[in-house]
Parts: structure tokens; sequence; C-alpha cells
């Protein structure tokens, strides 16, 4: 089967991120089954406005940001949606594509929807997380008010009208269905992992370790972006009751983020500032390094609708890399970590369950190959990114032969 899917995207690589290595690896996956893949940015894709970019080896089409409008709730949204819509259609039209695959927020749904109506081609839509809840994280709106409601409308309307939904987790699945969606109607691409690009953890570089104070420390850690959500004020917490039970317990954040400077101030007023390790934001190709240093690497997510209905990439990372970690058991992590075999769970928002559960952790060092061991075999066996991209096949394969009988 030689298809040709044109993907819309919020963003993309040179830009780092969960989003964009989660496209790169199903970009990958389709080129591998011999699809042609073309790949378009929202205005949202902050970078330089070019009309086309070249990055690594992939190709993307880029659309120029919306001009400047009135400041009312709502417009700027209907600006990117107009200008995404402009663009996806030129771009279509261009390129002749089988099929439009829409990849979250709905922002990008609903040009795709409108211009698949106008050409005549079957339009899927892959949630990857709900806008609205994302936008409560990130303080931009509160559960239930009014622009909420209306997000939430909108993505139902793109749900409804897009012939085909994939997203990443069963949560996510769950949630649509609840909307009136066909359960027929959804599959699930799970987030997976790159066998190969992950190799199982190496030694950590004494020098390195030595310059952050981490000689003979036990070292409890997190890298990524510190959202709200991840939960590291909690860690943070946990630290003062966890030092009591073990002295040399060392806590090292890898990363940067809105929460940067209410954490630093939060491990000051803790009187914990020596004993938490702050590097900023390291290189990409410098992170193996960091994670060679950690003995635990810690996912204390809060409980909120959106931990509790997306699955995370990072624990599955660190199951490839046979990391030992510990997780709270928000709906996202239980549908990846499989307590006491693959890695730890403790209670989500709870201090005393932190401390319990890495003061247990710990004191079972003799265990942690086992656990390394389980997590590996885990995303070798199941959340392989070949297993999951083959999902699209039947969807995509079905689509197009629709659209062929349609129109013949």
């Amino acid at each position: 089967m030689s298809l040709k899917i044109l993907h819309v995207l919020d963003h993309s690589i040179p830009l780092h991120s969960g989003y964009t290595f989660r496209t790169l690896s199903i970009l990958r996956e389709q080129r591998k089954l011999g699809w042609d893949t073309v790949h378009l940015t929202s205005p949202k894709h902050a970078a330089p406005y070019v009309p086309e970019e070249t990055v690594d080896g992939w190709t993307f089409h880029r659309t120029p940001p919306a001009a400047p409008g009135v400041k009312l709730p709502g417009l700027g949204e209907v600006a990117l949606i107009k200008q995404t819509e402009k663009r996806l259609l030129e771009v279509a039209q261009k390129t002749k594509p089988d099929l439009l695959h829409a990849h979250s927020p709905v922002l990008n749904a609903i040009p795709a929807l409108r211009v698949g109506r106008q050409l005549g081609i079957p339009v899927v839509y892959e949630v990857r997380a709900f806008w609205e809840d994302a936008a409560v994280d990130h303080g931009t709106t509160t559960e239930g008010s009014l622009r909420y409601r209306l997000t939430r409308r909108l993505e139902t309307h793109a749900l409804r009208n897009a012939d085909h939904v994939f997203t990443i987790c069963e949560g996510l699945r769950s949630d649509i269905v609840a909307r009136g969606i066909a359960a027929a109607k959804v599959t699930v691409i799970p987030n997976a992992v790159d066998i190969e690009a992950f190799d199982v953890g190496g030694e950590p570089d004494l020098a390195l370790k030595s310059r952050l104070g981490l000689d003979g420390k036990t070292v409890v850690g997190f890298i990524g972006s510190f959202y709200a959500y991840e939960g590291l004020d909690l860690l943070l917490q946990a630290v003062p009751p966890l030092l009591k039970l073990r002295p040399d317990v060392r806590v090292l954040l890898v990363g940067g983020g809105p929460q940067d400077e209410a954490l630093k101030a939060q491990a000051r007023a803790l009187g914990i500032a020596d004993q938490v390790i702050f590097t900023g934001r390291v290189p990409h190709q410098e992170v193996q390094r960091y994670y060679d240093l950690i003995d635990v690497l810690a996912y204390p997510r809060h409980s909120m609708r959106l931990t509790e209905l997306v699955t995370p990439l990072k624990p599955l990372e660190a199951m490839a890399q046979g990391r030992v970690l510990i997780a709270s058991d928000v709906g996202g992590h239980k549908e990846l970590i499989l307590d006491g075999d693959t890695g730890v769970l403790f209670k989500a928002g709870s201090v005393d369950s932190l401390v319990a559960a890495l003061d247990g952790l710990i004191a079972q060092s003799a265990r942690w190959p086992q656990i390394r061991r389980a997590g590996r075999a885990f995303v070798e066996g199941e959340r392989n990114w070949r297993n999951s991209v083959s999902r699209y096949q039947a969807v995509y394969q079905r689509l197009v032969d629709q659209k062929q009988h349609a129109s013949a």
C-alpha cells in the first residue's frame, strides 16, 4: 500500500519536546512502511518564518504567523485557524495527498476538516491531549470556565466530524467515547520508544559526578521541562523527611521551564538548597551523561485531568534505558508502569507516600537489576514504534478505499 499522508502539526524540530519526538518516530516508521509523508506546521511553530525548512533531512512546510488582532477572547485562535487553513489548502493542492492527518491541538483539526471537505480528502484527527486541559495547567483558563466549555465543545465537534480518531492512550480513548464518539471510530496509537535509540544505562561520568557534589550519594533525579503538573514541588517537599531517613540522598533536577524559579525558591525556603542540584537546561547530546548519574528517576505528577488521561513518554524512555523509576499513581502512569515490577508507584499528592516509597526502593537496591530488566523487556516487547505505527495501516487503507469507491 503506497500512500501519501499530509501531517498537520502544532510545531516540529528543530524544537525539542515530547510532541516533536513522537512526531519524528511516527514519520520514520511510516516511511519504513513505504508511505510518502508531507509535513505542515501551524503558526505556533516559534521560529523566523520561511515557507519551507529542512531539518535533519525532513522538510516542513511552515505557516506564516497570524497578524496581531483585537485582544478579545477567542479571536487569536480564530486567526490561527484561518491562517493554518489557508496554508494547508495551498500545500494540499500542490502535494495532492491521499489523506490529511491532523495532530493536536484542535486548532489543527478544524482547518484540516475544512480543507478535507473542500478537496474531498479523508481526514483523521490524532488527540495527544485535550487543549482545554493543557490550558488549565498553563494557567490561561480554569476548568469549567466559559473558555473551557467552548474549547471542549470545539474539540467534540472535531471528533464527531473526523473520518477517524487516533489517540495515544486508553485514558483519552475512554474520554472520547464518553463524548458520544463510536468506540469503533477511535484507535489507540500508544506512546512508544525507538529501542535502537536507547542503550541500557552506562557508567557515570566521575568528573561530572564530582563537580556536582554527588560522590558517594544516592541520587534521585528528574530530567525534563519544569511544568506545574510534573509535581516537582511535591518531590522537594519530600526531601526534608527523606533526609532524616537517608542523609546521603541528593536530588538532581536537569532542565528548566515555567516552574524553575518557584522550585529554587522552594528549595531555599525548605533549607535544602545544598541537597538539591539545579543544572539548568543541558544540550540534548549531553542528556545521557546526566541520566547516568541518577539512581532513581522520579515522576511525581499531580493528579488532574491532563495527567489522569495522558500517558507521558519519559517513563518509557527510562525503561528503555534500564532505569529504576518511581512515579505517582495517576492514570497516565498506571497504564505504563506495573507497580513493583517495572517501577514503583506512590499515592499522587502524598508526601508521606512518596517518602515511604523512595525509602523502600532505596532499601531494596538488590532488586534494582530485576526492575531494570523488566522495564526494558516491556518496551522491547510492547511499546516499540513499529508495533504502534502499524495500527494506522488498516484505518488509512479503509478510508482511502472508501474515497476511491465513492468517486468511482
